[in-house]
């Protein structure tokens, strides 16, 4: 039996070590300015050299790493849940709010703001195990389409950004999920989807209740809102690390970003804009989802990297071409 000679096989290294961990992202400014961060503070020998420990980075996730139009995937779960129990017992629907969930009518509920969406929820997750409500999660991931796109919610995960995590990883950094989406919720698909277990994930969450017959039941009301000024306070007192690098979308992250690069030493915010009019959707400044005002005219004077969908991404969708 004849084996590959030394020189092949010192000639094949290059190609394995220098392979594109980005492979969906163009050869732009922000795709160089990550791999060139990321490559620094790994690098034993540089003096920004941050040891693995301390090597943290923490992502939004609606907007962020998977799409989040026309309104919160988690909300349009409730409403499809609220409609399966509205079924069983049409005496739930005692509001406008709740008539309008059950008739798909969003818009209606956006115009009835925080107070509206909270209701909504409530009234489709309460009253349940959190392992039966993980399991309605499940089945309707495994069930639901986009209306859009026709793509499961789940498969509607940013590419770019999926390798971006798994990058991450391979160089030794720990990847949390720190998002104003429900806790319960994005537990479910986390691991599968971007390879982020469950322990790693930071959300908002309601109240819960223990009985011994019936494990933990979630209950009526919100015990914290895992948004704006709430996500530093909460990496804080769950991670007990600041992270050296954010990744969000929206004014809804600018704390979290805002906090993680006024830290000591290298640091790196990273700001998806949705410019991507054709591919997805293009929205910022007036958008009643995912609203980005302050990230544009602050986030550059602080050194974070602007991502142009448009023009950053040869690839949107991990479930689409």
């Amino acid at each position: 039996m004849k084996f590959p000679s030394l020189t092949i096989l010192l000639t094949c290294l290059p190609l394995i070590s220098f392979a594109d961990p980005l492979p969906s992202w163009t050869d732009s400014t922000s795709k160089n300015r990550i791999v060139a961060f990321v490559e620094t503070v790994t690098d034993p020998t540089h003096a920004d050299y941050v040891t693995p420990a301390e090597r943290i980075a923490v992502f939004d996730n609606d907007g962020t790493l998977w799409a989040e139009q026309p309104v919160y995937f988690q909300f349009i779960f409730a409403m499809d849940r609220l409609r399966e129990l509205a079924e069983q017992d049409p005496s739930i629907l005692t509001s406008p709010a709740l008539k309008a969930a059950v008739e798909g009518d969003i818009e209606t509920i956006l115009q009835g703001g925080h107070d509206a969406l909270i209701e909504v929820v409530n009234a489709s997750h309460t009253g349940t195990s959190v392992e039966d409500f993980q399991t309605a999660v499940a089945n309707w991931l495994d069930t639901a389409r986009h209306p859009e796109t026709n793509l499961p919610y789940d498969r509607m995960t940013y590419q770019p950004m999926v390798e971006l995590l798994r990058y991450l990883r391979d160089e030794g950094f720990k990847t949390y999920i720190v998002s104003g989406g429900g806790l319960h919720f994005m537990r479910v698909f986390a691991e599968d989807a971007y390879g982020i277990p469950p322990e790693q994930v930071l959300g908002t969450y309601g109240e819960t209740a223990y009985d011994s017959s019936t494990g933990i039941t979630k209950t009526t009301g919100i015990a914290f809102v895992d948004d704006k000024e709430g996500k530093p306070v909460n990496i804080e007192r769950t991670i007990g690390r600041r992270p050296i690098l954010a990744g969000g979308n929206s004014d809804g992250d600018f704390a979290m970003l805002e906090w993680t690069t006024a830290g000591d030493g290298p640091r790196l915010g990273v700001l998806v804009h949705h410019t991507d009019g054709e591919r997805e959707w293009a929205y910022d400044r007036e958008s009643p989802i995912g609203r980005l005002v302050d990230g544009l005219d602050k986030g550059p004077d602080m050194g974070w990297v602007i991502v142009d969908m448009a023009n950053d991404w040869s690839r949107i969708y991990t479930g689409a071409n």
